[in-house]
């Protein structure tokens, strides 16, 4: 590596870690100062005239006059934006968009102003400079990152939209984004096998010291891609092309072709490996790699047990608490989804997980919070979230000088997560409305959606009023309900086409699956009028798995 990358990590990452390291030391008035800092900044906007934050002074006055509020409560601020309006949510204009699966079938578009987006670079240059600091070797070689696309599209008015990830990559120092094995173009190919395949050609053609990506299942992905296309990527390699077809985006191609250049020498390397080892490994291919870097908490916690195995004994450094409504912990450790809470750009409250939902709720700020407990984490943002609920539970693991180490435990009630498509229960209603519309599914009694978090599908409970012949079921039902949820959810879209997410199974259940449910809910004490079923379940329960009756897999994997 340059040693100027080098010196710009020493120099800008040291800095923000110096700064962060401050703010830790004094969370509570460091939390104050930001608020005050978005609330003053923004109270000419219309969310700020209609909240008076003019005359907000404490935090007590900022929990008056601002409720707590889904993203459903600033879609209609969010939608002005796009049409081109000014000064509503911030009085700066909006870098861009970042886009998720929302909980009603339309996706979230999550505004990021140029002072977010400064603050997400800041914080990956001091996750940078951290693990430079703790892992000598760390910057000798490239990086290896897998990203989604910075820029997706384009709002009426003009606005881009696109990745989180994306954009802080795109966005990087010139002289990071010269490390990349991977140039942010790759994340443009629009067909995942080709840009899947793209990234192992370009990663296996250099020397790696770090593979960062939010998702370990998109590195579990990378490694099958290089064992089942090993001759081919070789071939590649050996000829100096990218081995695979990019006709229908040939900007791409030319601009990626263009890098390229015959390596004898490194594609005989990878070739004496392959008949060595019985095939390629990512263990093998990239004998210099110092750290992994994805996400290590919550349900994709599943796949990052996996990566042991394809590359290798070396550690692993979570990315942090990450979502498209931005950056909240920084980790500055090795094997823990725990990280420090950045307290010095966003302002957080917290809610405890036992009064979720309920009517009286205690809002506490980050220095009330305590080790071992969980909480419902509320945010509010430079770039225009206010007393946002992310419908996140987060524990509190410890304490970093004096703020909270916080780890990912799982999306809350009514939503899951496999690989990160965020699947609400509205989703799984939305999508069955439209089976509906295409099969009798009057025949259905009762249903429940179940994550498979080993295998990466989602397991299906129905209870049918009636036989269906098992051919209808495999062959059109389970297809039509897989591409109903890639409709209503664009995170599960992008997972299913990816292959991240494998097409669901279904499981008929016997006849009375679903009243023994409201029975044994009775006789434990739940008046019956007050029975909620449970529609999307985060984790399997015993007695579901005992009263399946008969499985019918997919077609696409049906023996």
């Amino acid at each position: 590596m340059p040693a100027r990358l080098k010196a710009v990590i020493g120099v800008r990452g040291g800095l923000a870690k110096l700064r962060f390291d401050v703010a830790a030391a004094r969370p509570a008035s460091t939390q104050r100062r930001v608020l005050m800092r978005i609330i003053s900044k923004n109270e000419d906007t219309e969310f700020g005239r209609e909240h008076g934050f003019s005359s907000i002074r404490t935090d007590d006055d900022f929990r008056r006059r601002v409720p707590i509020q889904e993203y459903e409560g600033f879609r209609p601020y969010v939608n002005r934006i796009m049409g081109g309006e000014k000064k509503i949510l911030t009085v700066e204009d909006p870098h861009m968009l970042t886009l998720s699966s929302g909980t009603t079938g339309e996706p979230k578009y999550i505004p990021v102003t140029p002072e977010g987006l400064k603050e997400g670079i800041g914080l990956m240059l001091q996750w940078l400079y951290r693990n430079f600091r703790d892992h000598p070797g760390f910057f000798d070689h490239a990086c290896l990152s897998i990203v989604s696309q910075a820029i997706e599209g384009y709002t009426p008015s003009g606005i881009p939209f696109g990745s989180a990830s994306g954009m802080i990559y795109h966005g990087m120092p010139t002289a990071v984004r010269r490390g990349y094995a991977i140039p942010h173009i790759v994340s443009n190919i629009r067909n995942y096998e080709r840009r899947y395949f793209v990234t192992a050609r370009l990663g296996l053609g250099k020397r790696v010291s770090y593979i960062a990506t939010a998702n370990p299942s998109s590195l579990v992905r990378l490694a099958e891609i290089i064992e089942t296309e090993q001759e081919k990527l070789i071939r590649a390699i050996c000829d100096g092309v990218l081995g695979v077809d990019l006709d229908d985006q040939p900007e791409i191609a030319a601009q990626l072709s263009a890098r390229l250049k015959p390596d004898r020498v490194q594609a005989r390397y990878l070739s004496n490996l392959a008949q060595k080892s019985g095939g390629l490994k990512p263990r093998e291919c990239w004998p210099d790699l110092k750290v992994l870097a994805c996400w290590l908490g919550g349900t994709v916690g599943t796949q990052a047990r996996k990566l042991a195995a394809l590359y290798g004994d070396v550690p692993i450094r979570d990315l942090g608490y990450l979502a498209s409504e931005g950056h909240f912990t920084v980790p500055v450790d090795d094997w823990t989804p725990s990280g420090v809470v950045t307290v010095g750009s966003t302002y957080y409250e917290f809610i405890p997980e036992e009064q979720l939902g309920t009517a009286q709720q205690t809002v506490l700020s980050i220095h009330e919070l305590e080790t071992g407990e969980r909480y419902g984490v509320i945010i509010t943002t430079s770039s225009g979230l206010y007393r946002y609920e992310i419908n996140d539970i987060v524990e509190v693991t410890g304490h970093y000088r004096k703020t909270p180490l916080l780890a990912f435990i799982r999306k809350g009630d009514d939503m899951t997560s496999i690989t990160g498509e965020k699947m609400h229960a509205n989703h799984v209603l939305l999508a069955l409305e439209k089976v509906r519309g295409l099969y009798d599914f009057s025949v259905v009694d009762q249903f429940r959606v179940v994550p498979n978090y080993e295998d990466g599908r989602y397991e299906i409970y129905v209870e049918l009023n009636e036989d269906v012949p098992r051919e209808l079921l495999c062959a059109k039902v389970i297809p039509a309900i897989d591409q109903a949820l890639c409709e209503v959810n664009v995170e599960y879209a992008q997972k299913r086409s990816s292959k991240r997410l494998k097409m669901p199974r279904l499981h008929l259940m016997r006849r009375g699956w679903a009243e023994a449910n409201v029975k044994k809910a009775v006789a434990a004490g739940k008046r019956e009028a007050q029975y909620k079923w449970q529609l999307l379940c985060p984790e399997p329960r015993a007695e579901d798995r005992a009263a399946i009756a008969r499985t019918i897999e997919p077609m696409e994997e049906d023996s």
